[in-house]
């Protein structure tokens, strides 16, 4: 592993001859002055720190407290030469770009050291990368060596970070670290979410993934801060598979062919998956059971059994993957199967049943329209017969068009819902919640407008009787809402779930 410090003089001319300096201000002599840090955050700060301004709340004061704490010159795409006028500058005209590449050098490619797995998919990214971690693990532990990496929607470890995350991909200077802490740490997998936002703006760019998965694409995330069109969002999609040596594609996605489009001449090798025969690696007998799935999958090397222990019967798709994308890295057979079937998500499909046995509360994180259809239509097979009570809501400011497509899916498949709060961030609950129950009230559905989340959860297991099964969709096992622009602490849907059934 390279550690080692760049001039300034570096990042100018990598930042120029990549077309991104519109102007600079730094003094000859400050050019051949070592670059000790990188940070976009104020209160993150070493001395001769390169300091990066962005961000939606970013002011000028973010800039002064960087230098008086340490940095000594800024990337930016404002001047603050009024402000801060004796600071050297480099202005830029893409400053996530900028980013990717200022991290890239800083880290020194440090990515090139790890295995690295890139997931995305409207839905299963989570699902799919927590496959990996287990097959990953049970063949790194056998080789005693270092466990798995993994970036996620849910959580990320590194080898020394181990967090909650609030981004599906972090910012690059982030992501880098990561990377840079995994190495560190001896580990050499890898596995991330790679999000449609991160693809757009650049928070991979530069990286070469091991090997790209995609697993399908919905109409989400279509909005005016995220994507104007579903286009857009396609798009957004297909950059990975021009960044992939290996391109693993579901061939059950109507799009799978714009996928292989995609990576056709561009990764060195293309693995389809899915339950069409046609598919490189074809899953068939698929048998769904209370506490997992056993299904077969034949390919030009093997024709076997596996099993998950997880329920719903969507999850054959993400395992699919995961088999595809170890088949890919040459993870023997042994492996793969012994890691999915001990494979658990946190707040994925995760089952609680009530003492008398009879009510079944499922806590998962299903959260747009292809989750919410998924969802329904595997506790309808599995629960046949059953109510179906579901508790979910919607985040501020993003993704609008949530509101309208689980609304009706809602109201069109469950017998009773509560609206509550979701990470609400700068907009009302109740507001969210009341465009919500609109389209919900279009079908013969009772439903229920509870802000508090913890107080709409023990309502709904309250008034369940043992013929229901109730679904707590969005949160899992996040332990944070987002209010304002702060993440409070909150208890977890999973401890809830367990205060209220216990009382029950």
């Amino acid at each position: 592993m390279i550690n080692r410090l760049h001039l300034l003089k570096e990042y100018t001319e990598l930042l120029e001859d990549n077309g991104m300096v519109a102007e600079t201000h730094i003094p000859e002599e400050m050019l051949e002055k070592k670059v000790n840090y990188v940070s976009f955050n104020s209160q993150d700060i070493k001395y001769d720190t390169l300091f990066i301004c962005k961000g939606a709340h970013f002011t000028v004061d973010y800039l002064l407290s960087a230098l008086e704490e340490g940095a000594f010159a800024y990337v930016s795409e404002v001047k603050y030469d009024k402000e801060a006028p004796d600071a050297p500058y480099i202005i830029v005209n893409n400053m996530r770009r900028a980013m990717a590449l200022l991290a890239d050098l800083f880290y020194n490619q440090v990515w090139k050291e790890l295995t690295i797995t890139g997931i995305t998919g409207t839905k299963g990214k989570s699902t799919t990368t927590y496959f990996m971690k287990y097959i990953l693990d049970e063949y790194l532990r056998d080789q005693k060596k270092p466990i798995s990496a993994v970036i996620s929607g849910i959580d990320n470890y590194d080898g020394i970070i181990n967090e909650e995350s609030h981004l599906t991909t972090p910012e690059a200077l982030d992501l880098h670290r990561h990377y840079d802490n995994a190495v560190r740490s001896g580990i050499e997998f890898l596995t991330m979410e790679v999000s449609s936002q991160a693809l757009k703006y650049d928070r991979t760019y530069g990286i070469t993934f091991d090997v790209g998965c995609f697993l399908n694409i919905g109409t989400d995330h279509i909005s005016d801060v995220e994507h104007p069109s579903f286009e857009d969002y396609l798009a957004a999609k297909m950059v990975l598979f021009g960044q992939c040596r290996i391109a693993c594609i579901n061939l059950e996605s109507e799009y799978a062919k714009m996928a292989m489009e995609a990576a056709s001449g561009k990764a060195e090798k293309i693995i389809t998956f899915g339950l069409k025969p046609e598919a490189d690696l074809c899953g068939y007998d698929v048998e769904p059971g209370k506490r997992g799935i056993s299904f077969k999958v034949k390919c030009d090397s093997f024709d076997e059994e596996f099993r998950i222990g997880m329920t719903g019967l969507f999850n054959v798709e993400n395992a699919l993957a995961a088999i595809a994308i170890s088949y890919g890295l040459n993870i023997p057979l042994e492996y793969i199967k012994a890691g999915l079937k001990k494979a658990r998500v946190s707040g994925r499909m995760e089952i609680y049943t009530s003492r008398s046995g009879g009510l079944d509360v499922i806590v998962d994180y299903a959260h747009n329209q292809m989750s919410f259809e998924s969802l329904f239509n595997s506790t309808r097979k599995e629960y046949p017969g059953k109510k179906i009570t579901i508790v979910f809501g919607c985040p501020g400011k993003k993704a609008l068009g949530r509101r309208k497509e689980l609304g009706e899916i809602a109201g069109k498949y469950a017998d009773k819902v509560y609206i509550t709060e979701e990470d609400a961030g700068e907009e009302p609950v109740m507001k969210i919640s009341e465009e919500i129950a609109s389209h919900v009230k279009e079908y013969d559905c009772e439903c229920n407008i509870v802000v508090d989340r913890e107080d709409a959860i023990r309502q709904a297991i309250e008034t369940a009787d043992d013929n229901t099964v109730i679904l707590i969709t969005g949160k899992g096992r996040e332990t944070r809402q987002k209010r304002g622009t702060q993440y409070i602490d909150t208890p977890s849907d999973v401890e809830y779930v367990e205060t209220f059934l216990a009382e029950k």
